[in-house]
């Protein structure tokens, strides 16, 4: 259940007992076993047989978008991409996707100019919108679940320690974007917040790699490269020097920020890592820390905190 930072009027604490994580957990325990080889809650994708992929994800406005800052085409491609990013962060290939709008009333022509945003990614990344539903509301919802494959989907908990930690590519434009627009200042950064580009080549590219766990960073570096952790029983030195920092952003907004949608994966070989995705015509990814036997993620010397999380009370 990856979530979208875009706004922070929820903004809580670091990670709190009161949040959706939490409550995950307390979902997790009432959920029967999943048949096996099938993995349901807890990745980004649940993988049910033969590698078959679903995931879903839910933008709300005031939330997770306003409309003061992203146009509805803008609106829509995210809606989709976001869903993509997920299938990227298992290894895998879109299959296909459908879409529920709640609509709110005097708005004309809303529901064309997000149809318009779905319509360019769901071509631009190879999978076909097949069907939803619409309704009306008092405000702007947009629920998206895209289905996949994967040969061999890439979980969280497979890591073991002495491997290396990777980026696909710089963090922090995104916060810096969001920074700057509730400051009422321009935002050079804005197309990083409003158009993702969900990393499907690199995913699998990763996976080609050896990669033994993954996700995409769309909470923060600092919250989801634990999810990596606890789902694995490792611990993890994130080295500060090495995260590489988006132009315009800073090294908190980086780690903190969130809404990056780049991969996050552990592999063992590292030269491995840099022919797979020569192979694939991807951007080298960044190395930016190491997995140990046990313990906590620290951040150099100190413990890693911060990140995005919805409060649920």
């Amino acid at each position: 259940m990856a979530t979208d930072p875009n706004l922070r009027r929820e903004r809580p604490e670091p990670v709190s007992g009161e949040g959706e994580f939490a409550f995950i957990d307390r979902l997790a325990e009432r959920l029967p076993s999943p048949p096996a080889g099938q993995t349901w809650i807890g990745d980004d994708c649940a993988v049910l047989a033969d590698g078959r992929l679903i995931a879903t994800d839910l933008l709300v406005e005031g939330v997770h978008f306003r409309s003061a800052w992203a146009d509805p085409v803008d609106i829509g491609f995210k809606a989709l991409a976001v869903n993509l990013s997920d299938i990227a962060a298992m290894g895998g290939t879109p299959e296909a996707a459908v879409v529920a709008v709640a609509l709110p009333t005097g708005r004309p022509g809303l529901a064309d100019e997000l149809l318009a945003g779905l319509m360019e990614c769901a071509e631009r990344f190879g999978c076909p919108l097949v069907g939803g539903d619409t309704s009306t509301g008092p405000d702007l919802f947009l629920a998206v679940t895209v289905t996949g494959t994967a040969t061999t989907p890439v979980l969280r908990s497979g890591a073991g320690p002495g491997e290396t930690v990777f980026v696909t590519g710089p963090l922090g434009a995104a916060a810096a974007a969001l920074a700057h627009l509730e400051a009422g200042e321009p935002a050079t950064t804005a197309v990083a917040l409003h158009r993702p580009l969900p990393r499907l080549g690199e995913g699998r590219a990763a996976t080609e790699a050896g990669a033994t766990a993954m996700l995409d960073l769309s909470d923060g570096l600092a919250v989801d490269i634990r999810h990596i952790a606890k789902a694995s029983g490792v611990g993890i030195e994130l080295d500060p020097d090495r995260i590489p920092v988006a132009e315009g952003a800073t090294l908190p907004q980086a780690v903190g920020g969130g809404d990056d949608y780049e991969l996050c994966f552990t592999a063992p070989d590292p030269d491995r890592v840099r022919a797979a995705f020569e192979r694939a015509g991807r951007r080298e990814p960044s190395a930016i820390g190491v997995t140990i036997t046990d313990g906590d993620v620290t951040f150099g010397d100190q413990p890693l905190e911060g990140g995005w999380e919805h409060r649920l009370r």
